[in-house]
Parts: C-alpha cells; sequence; structure tokens
C-alpha cells in the first residue's frame, strides 16, 4: 500500500512560558498523529516532527493560532526537509527544566537575540578576513559536513563551548576580530550569543541556521562542504537538504571513536527522548 511522503520540520522559540503542563497537554492533542519530540519548558519550546504534508501543515498551523497559546508562536519558524526513511518511531511531548541547557544558570534567551544574518548576507562574511567563524555544533557533526573557513571549537558537547569561549575571547579582541556562529537549526547560537553579549562579545549569526540557508540558496554546495548530520534516522542530509546514503555504518568506520555519539543520536530518535538543532 503506498502512503504519502514524511516531511520534516524543525522549529523553536525562547518565550515566556507560563504554564509548561497545560501547553504540554495542548501539544499532544496537536501532535497525536505525528512522530518526534517537542520540548516544553519557561524558556519556551523546541521541537522536531515527521507527518504527512498535510499533517504538517495542521500542527503548524495550529501552533500559531491555537488560543490556548495565546499567540506566543505567531511568526514562528519553520524548517521543512524531505524524508526517505521515517525520521522517528514514536512522539512524546515533555516538560524539562530548559529548552536547551547550556550548563550555565541564569541565561536569558527570552526576547533577546544575536546579530541576525541572512544568508546572503552569511555567504559574504564568510571570505571576510577579520572574521572568526565559529562552528557551534561538536566535532562530530563539524567533520561530517561544515560551512567554508569555519573552525571547529573541537567540543565534544554543547555545554563545553563557553570554556573554548573564554579561553580564546581575549586574543579575538586583541586581533579586532568579529565573531561569527552558526549552528544546524539557529537554537545553540542563539543561547550561546545572549551569553556572549553578557561577557561583553557580540555575535553575528545565521538566522535559522544551516537548515534555513540550504533551504534559501540553491547553489549552497558553494559554501557548504558535506553533508549535514540530522539528530534523527536520516543519518545526514545534502546542500540541497536531501537524505543522503551515509548510514550509521559508514560513521562507525569512519569515526570509531564517535561511535557512542551516533548511537545516543540514533536511541533518542528511537525513543524520541530529546532533539538538538
Amino acid at each position: 500500500m503506498q502512503t504519502d511522503p514524511l516531511i520534516h520540520t524543525a522549529f523553536y522559540r525562547f518565550v515566556r512560558v507560563a504554564d509548561t503542563a497545560r501547553m504540554a497537554v495542548a501539544l499532544r492533542e496537536l501532535t497525536h498523529e505525528l512522530l518526534g519530540v517537542v520540548l516544553v519548558a519557561g524558556e519556551g519550546i523546541n521541537g522536531t516532527l515527521a507527518g504527512t504534508a498535510s499533517n504538517i501543515e495542521s500542527f503548524e498551523q495550529a501552533l500559531v493560532e491555537d488560543a490556548r497559546f495565546e499567540a506566543l508562536f505567531a511568526g514562528i519558524d519553520f524548517k521543512h526537509s524531505a524524508c526517505i526513511t521515517p525520521p522517528f518511531q514514536r512522539m512524546k511531548v515533555h516538560e524539562r527544566p530548559e529548552i536547551l541547557p547550556m550548563g550555565i544558570a541564569g541565561i536569558d534567551a527570552v526576547n533577546r537575540r544575536g546579530i541576525q544574518l541572512d544568508a546572503r548576507q552569511w555567504r559574504e562574511l564568510l571570505d571576510a578576513d577579520d572574521v572568526v567563524l565559529i562552528d557551534n555544533r561538536n566535532s562530530f557533526e563539524h567533520r561530517l559536513g561544515r560551512f567554508r573557513n569555519a573552525i571547529d571549537p573541537q567540543v565534544g558537547n554543547f555545554r563545553d563551548l563557553p570554556q573554548f569561549v573564554e579561553a580564546n575571547a581575549p586574543q579575538w579582541k586583541a586581533q579586532g576580530k568579529r565573531i561569527a556562529m552558526y549552528c544546524t537549526g539557529g537554537i545553540r547560537c542563539e543561547k550561546t550569543a545572549v551569553w556572549m553579549h553578557d561577557l561583553g562579545i557580540e555575535v553575528l549569526q545565521l538566522e535559522g541556521g544551516i537548515l534555513r540557508y540550504l533551504a534559501e540558496m540553491p547553489d549552497g554546495q558553494v559554501d557548504w562542504q558535506g553533508e549535514c548530520f540530522v539528530f534523527d534516522n536520516r543519518i545526514a542530509l545534502d546542500a540541497h537538504l536531501q537524505e543522503t546514503p551515509t548510514t550509521a555504518q559508514d560513521v562507525y568506520a569512519s569515526s570509531p571513536d564517535e561511535a557512542w555519539r551516533l548511537q545516543r543520536a540514533l536511541r533518542l530518535a528511537a525513543a524520541s527522548d530529546d532533539t538538538e538543532s
């Protein structure tokens, strides 16, 4: 029996959520025909879902228009990509203390952002010689694919990035460098930019991350080298946001020391217990 193709959608927003339990109940109702995970916290929402085009459209419309959400998500950015492999095996909505833990207390990213650059502004930035271009993902993701001229902070976890920044910021300032940063969907950069701003460091951030850039730039392969790792069963996408032939076994063979990281990502996809975008 032929089934409709699946669409993947990724989204987040830092916003004040007064009653996370009430929001979680509403989200469970709206996602009953979808697969994936949505995290809800007092600082906002973070989700990755898969479903038919009509079911994804219905959910996205409800997230924006349902009166229970009090217009908190009006204008939220949904980033779509195609699926060959079903990305997730079940649907989960979780309440969490944070939608993106950074390991530092007191970071308030609600209504605060770094300096956002659109896709064309980002392309121009890639050739600037006064820019430190930081890949705000882990080294495993960086090795699989990256923007040209990006540096790898060589961190194993998002929580390790502050140590890298603190160690190098004095040198960047002394050299008069501008700091630019990107991640998969924008959420890691958005929280990092707020923390860095409080340290007196302004950050140029790729709006919408890699996924938005590749969606808007049909010749994205000019700037993007390799594949973009995604935290689901598809493993990786190419510069046209198409699922690649890369398999878990390929990654194991090329990066045996990082096998545990891929296994973790696939476990999360199977259990829908977390999301990183």
